[in-house]
Parts: C-alpha cells; structure tokens; sequence
C-alpha cells in the first residue's frame, strides 16, 4: 500500500534516482565494542548471535562476491536497477581508519549509488568520517551512517545495555551532518520502559538533529538473548500491536516531515525468535497503520510545530 501520510524511502528513491534502487546487504566479520568489553559485555540485551541480520551472505565471502551474488538475486527478484551497498550487521565502524577505507573503496561499483553503514553512536571517528565525506565528493555516490538510537530514554538505553546514553548520539549526529552525510535513526518504539512521553521526545530530537531517514521497528524478542530469558521470567510484558500502532502514529505526526521512513515496522526469522510482530505479518501491520492515519486525517508532521522559536509566534 502507498500513502501520502508519510514520505516513504522507496518512492524518494525512484525520484532521486529515477529507477528502482534496491538495499544491498554486505556482511563483514565484525563484533560491538559493548560485545567485547571496551564499553560492555554482551550486546545489546536484544540483539541475537547475527547481530541484527538475518540476511546477509557468510562473511567469508569477499565484498566483491557478497556485492556480485546479491546484486544478482535482488536485479532477479526485485527487478531493481541500482543499488545501495548496505554494511548491516554489528558494528561496521568498529576498526581502524585504514583497514575502515580498504572496505568502503571494496563497496565502490559502477551499479552502486549509495553506501549505507550502520553502526552505534559511540563509535565514528572523525577520521572516518572525513573520509567518507571525501569519498561522497570526489566518487559522486551518496553515503548515508546509519545510528542505532531506539530511544532518547536514557534510563532505557541504560536496560538495554546500549553502553551509550543520548549525548553520544547528539555529538555524532552534529559532526556527521557538519560533512553533509545523510542520517539514519534506528528506533524501537514500544519498548516496555518508554512510554508515550518518550516516544514524542525522540521524535522531536530526532527532527531538530536534521536526521535524514528513520529506521522504526517493534521489539521482536530472538532466542538466546537477555532479552528472551528477562521475558520467560515474566520481567517485563509487551506492548500490544495497538499500543504500537498509535506509538507509530504519535512518533510520525511529531517528526519533521521532510525525514524519509525507510520502514514503519522491521522483520526477524520466525525460526530464531519467540515474538516477532505479534505474529503477524510485518506488511499487514505496515497497512493497518497507513489505515489508521488515514481514518484520523492525520500525517507525517500534523504536530511539527516545536521548533524555531515557537513561544514567540504569538508576540
């Protein structure tokens, strides 16, 4: 279903670019430095043995072939035109500045017209982040950092043993978009500690940040984890797919409505989790908050109102 209640990734694509442009998973033999002790042990409370991709060709493979082989598939199955190389899984900032620009130069292909990397807030460089810039400039692809926030709680950020806190998040999005890269926020918005006064605030830090896309997604509970063992235990209950809904529709109607959505609600393998997406079907529950935006007449920044000085409208 598309909509006009919110500016959805794939239809900016078609127009920026001007054919189908299709996200590339490349996987890369990573860890999280709140994985191997420099911030914490663990991982993020939520976070499976993949970290956080299900996707991905083995690692073992070379970019070059994981870029080939993928391009292949998805050319067949989505027929899309041109792609955007996707550094997905861990933390893919998590390495020095060389071996960091022997990998985004391995990325560089004539049918390549984005690099998107994902990675936490508490660790891009200003190294790695000049060189992006630079390679932005002089190649002419597009590159967007892709930042794991899930919520400007700092309390649940803390539970999720995130090892950051919302001010490294703040200082990295200043220094990125200071080089003119692009910003992906990554949010879970029905967290069991959050509630609706956090789901605005986050929103609103996120559009007064200038991020330029936001990545939302329900909390899915992966076998093996923390997370999973906390919920057997009956620790926490979550929230409903209603509740979720109108989180959505809340967080969107505060967000500047020029930041893209790359997706309202995410995917994990039904054979790796215990919940994912009420066991429902990710584009049913998609639609039915595009249904419920609809039947309320509202829109992506129907309460952008916040910012600029706006105790002084009336004066």
């Amino acid at each position: 279903m598309q909509s006009n209640v919110y500016r959805e990734y794939s239809v900016y694509l078609k127009e920026k670019y001007g054919c189908k442009v299709y996200k590339l998973p490349i996987s890369l033999d990573l860890t999280c430095p709140n994985r191997d002790g420099n911030v914490g042990i663990g991982g993020c409370i939520y976070c499976g043995e993949k970290g956080g991709s299900f996707e991905n060709l083995p690692n073992n493979y070379s970019i070059k072939d994981q870029i080939e082989k993928n391009m292949i598939y998805i050319r067949n199955k989505y027929k899309a035109d041109k792609f955007i190389a996707y550094f997905q899984n861990y933390s893919n900032t998590y390495m020095g500045i060389e071996k960091f620009k022997n990998i985004i130069n391995q990325a560089i292909n004539d049918d390549i017209v984005g690099i998107s990397i994902s990675t936490r807030p508490d660790c891009v460089s200003d190294e790695q982040i000049k060189y992006l810039s630079d390679i932005q400039e002089k190649v002419g692809i597009d590159i967007t950092i892709e930042l794991g926030l899930q919520t400007a709680n700092y309390k649940t950020l803390r539970k999720l043993n995130r090892g950051h806190t919302l001010a490294e998040f703040i200082d990295t999005c200043i220094r990125i978009k200071a080089h003119n890269l692009r910003i992906c926020a990554h949010v879970i918005l029905d967290l069991p500690w959050d509630d609706i006064d956090d789901t605005i605030e986050t929103s609103k830090i996120l559009s007064s940040l200038g991020i330029d896309e936001v990545k939302l997604h329900s909390l899915y509970i992966v076998d093996k984890t923390k997370l999973a063992e906390e919920y057997l235990d009956g620790k926490f209950n979550l929230l409903s797919k209603d509740d979720y809904i109108k989180r959505v529709v809340l967080f969107l109607e505060y967000l500047n409505p020029n930041i893209i959505i790359q997706r309202l609600i995410g995917r994990a393998p039904r054979e790796d989790s215990l919940i994912v997406n009420w066991n429902q079907s990710w584009w049913k529950i998609k639609d039915e908050i595009v249904d419920s935006m609809i039947k309320a007449q509202t829109y992506q920044g129907a309460k952008f109102d916040y910012l600029g000085g706006s105790a002084l409208r009336n004066i």
